[in-house]
């Protein structure tokens, strides 16, 4: 079967590769064609052969953060979207499967459906959190939701919204990741790292998340190397494969305390004492990785302004961070935006390193939170589910 898959951002090309394993091997005449990034286009060219398939556009080209970035890159996503639909006509699939990515994917699913195509919605837009109307175009556009959240099967039966649930694929992108089989002495020396206890610091993806989160970040790394027990720390610095070399330096500066690393998050996180994380996918890895975080997030008031008021409607949603809203607790903190200040960030990296009895609670409210997104083996069962649904 024809495959046409839309991933628009670093988390999506992360589920989307997990996916496209799962559909090679579960679908034997499986082709693939996709927007995403550089880990389905690795798996592609892994297992695909001369059918036409493949990277189209790469996510890199078109993630945007907030209303803001939305407004002043409107011409680029208006242009992105036509150019997907025509990609689509001409190709032909047999079902388009989006990934996450609402503004975009959204857009699509109702242009696929007027055309008669199938369409799946792997891991669903959060409705849960804002704008609940998208449950109406859901219903209209998508021929089956796809979700990965246990919280999100008792909100989706009462909105008569037809899914299915197949676990989270986290469990497996974390526990199948070389990162977490390699020793810390093979680590440091791939990548040239002294052997010194490291804080992780993952400032998100997109080049606004970077420019608002990096900064405190540094600042909080000046305070505590100044510390004489934190002297001897080393701060890594997950790249972003979306963002560049210079975008970083030009923060980070002549720090030589603070080490960028590309392309090695996992690991990063794996093994450092403790994480500051920009809120999203990569705090829920944290979790499952194991490594305790306090999770930061910030964006331009007007933005605030507006999400504070749609989140005044879902007076059910607790938290930000998916690790706590799956435990529906406060396992880690979250600082966001007037709370995200150095002293605040500072005074919470210390507690997690050094109180001992707080460092196990959090770690045990982790294992609380595996627990609860059920067992291995998530992406191919969503393959199979979807290979079922298109046989019927």
């Amino acid at each position: 079967m024809r495959y046409y898959i839309i991933a628009g951002e670093a988390s999506g090309d992360l589920h989307g590769s997990n996916l496209m394993k799962g559909l090679y091997q579960e679908d034997g005449t499986a082709q693939i064609r996709f927007w995403g990034g550089d880990l389905m286009d690795e798996v592609y060219r892994a297992n695909a052969s001369e059918d036409g398939g493949g990277l189209v556009h790469h996510y890199r080209e078109g993630a945007v953060m907030g209303i803001t970035d939305v407004m002043a890159k409107a011409g680029r996503l208006l242009a992105n979207i036509r150019s997907c639909k025509e990609d689509i006509l001409a190709w032909k699939p047999d079902v388009v499967v989006l990934i996450d990515y609402p503004g975009f994917n959204m857009k699509i699913a109702k242009f696929a459906h007027a055309a008669g195509m199938k369409v799946f919605y792997y891991i669903a837009p959060k409705t849960w959190a804002s704008r609940e109307g998208r449950n109406r175009k859901l219903k209209s556009y998508v021929d089956k939701l796809f979700i990965v959240f246990p919280f999100e099967i008792p909100y989706f039966e009462s909105r008569n919204i037809p899914f299915i649930y197949r676990g989270n694929p986290l469990l497996d992108a974390v526990d199948n990741s070389a990162a977490m089989s390699e020793t810390r002495a093979a680590f440091l020396d791939r990548n040239g790292l002294e052997d010194k206890p490291s804080i992780a610091i993952l400032a998100g993806s997109r080049k606004a998340e970077v420019s608002r989160t990096l900064p405190v970040a540094m600042e909080v790394a000046d305070r505590l190397h100044c510390l004489p027990e934190y002297a001897d720390y080393v701060f890594l610095v997950a790249g972003a494969p979306s963002r560049s070399e210079d975008e970083y330096r030009a923060i980070i500066g002549g720090r030589d305390y603070v080490k960028l690393v590309f392309g090695e998050t996992y690991g990063i996180v794996h093994h450092s004492r403790a994480a500051i994380i920009n809120s999203g996918t990569a705090s829920l890895e944290a979790a499952l990785i194991g490594t305790p975080q306090v999770v930061v997030w910030s964006t331009t008031p007007f933005t605030a302004f507006i999400g504070r008021k749609v989140l005044r409607v879902f007076d059910h949603i607790k938290y930000i961070s998916l690790g706590n809203l799956i435990a529906d607790k406060l396992v880690f903190r979250e600082l966001i935006q007037e709370d995200f200040t150095a002293d605040m960030v500072c005074t919470e990296i210390r507690r997690m390193i050094e109180d001992l009895d707080y460092r196990h609670e959090m770690l045990s409210g982790y294992a609380q939170i595996r627990n609860e997104l059920g067992g291995k083996g998530s992406s191919a069962a969503v393959a199979r589910a979807m290979m079922e649904e298109l046989c019927k």
